[in-house]
C-alpha cells in the first residue's frame, strides 16, 4: 500500500538492503533496455543462435532461474566473468544526481546496504551516476551469491550472512515482487518499490516514491508522541 508508513513497523530496523535497477533510480530511465540488449547479443555469440531464439532464451532462464546468467550456468556452463563485464558494459548518460535521495537514505538509522543482481562493479557505476557513491556500508552483487541469484533463498542466506545481516531487525527494498519472498519469510520488512502496486502477501508496503516514502520514515522519527 503507497500509505504513509507507521514508525513501529520500521523502529526496530538497524538494516537497510536496497536492489539496484529500478529501485535506486526511476524505471522510466530505461537504463535496464541497455543491459537486455547485450544479454540477448551474448546468448547469440555464446550459444551460436540466431537473435528471436536468445531474445527467448534470455527471457526464458529469467523467468525459470531468476537470472539469464543463472540459466546460462545451469544448462550450458557459461563462465559467469566475462559475462558480468559484458552485459554491463552500458552507458550511465541518462542517470542523474538525486540530492533528495541521498538525503533520505543517509538519515536512515543503521547500516545501507546495496544487493543486486547484477555485479557489484556495474553497480558502484550506477550509484556513482546516481550521485550515491560513498553512502553504503557494502555493495553486493551476484558474485557474493556465489553466483545463485535472487529470488532463490540461498542467495540471500548467503549475501546476508556476508554482510552479518540479521533479517529479524533489516528492511528489504525492492521493485520485483518476486524477491521479496525470501525477505518477507525470513522476517525482514518489505518494501515494493514500483510506479503500480502488486498486491501479493509478501509485499508488506508499496511506494512509487523511493524518497517520499523514507521522507515520512524520518518524520515520523522526529514527531513528538502525545502522551
Amino acid at each position: 500500500m503507497d500509505t504513509p508508513p507507521p514508525l513501529a513497523d520500521f523502529g526496530h530496523v538497524t538494516d537497510w538492503v536496497f536492489d539496484l535497477d529500478n529501485t535506486l533510480y526511476p524505471p522510466q530511465v530505461c537504463l535496464f533496455p541497455q543491459i537486455e540488449a547485450r544479454m540477448t547479443a551474448y546468448v547469440m555469440r555464446a550459444l551460436k543462435v540466431e537473435r528471436a531464439e536468445a531474445d527467448h532464451l534470455r527471457n526464458h532462464y529469467w523467468q525459470l532461474y531468476g537470472t539469464t546468467l543463472a540459466g546460462l550456468m545451469h544448462e550450458h556452463g557459461l563462465d559467469p566473468g566475462p559475462y558480468l563485464i559484458d552485459v554491463h558494459d552500458v552507458s550511465m548518460a541518462a542517470l542523474r544526481p538525486d540530492p533528495d535521495l541521498r538525503a533520505e537514505i543517509s538519515a536512515l538509522p543503521g547500516r545501507k546496504i546495496v544487493y543486486t543482481n547484477g555485479s557489484a562493479p556495474y553497480a558502484e557505476r550506477v550509484l556513482d551516476a546516481r550521485g550515491l557513491s560513498g553512502l553504503f556500508d557494502g555493495i553486493f552483487g551476484v558474485e557474493h551469491a556465489d553466483y545463485h541469484p535472487k529470488p532463490q533463498p540461498r542467495a540471500f542466506e548467503t549475501v546476508f550472512a556476508r554482510a552479518a545481516i540479521t533479517p529479524a531487525r533489516a528492511a528489504m527494498f525492492e521493485d520485483d515482487p518476486r524477491n521479496l519472498v525470501a525477505p518477507r519469510a525470513m522476517g525482514m520488512r518489505t518494501v515494493h518499490v514500483a510506479p503500480e502496486p502488486a498486491p501479493a502477501p509478501q509485499i508488506e508496503y508499496h511506494t512509487a516514491d523511493l524518497t517520499g516514502f523514507l521522507r515520512a520514515l524520518r518524520h515520523a522519527r522526529h514527531t513528538p508522541r502525545n502522551p
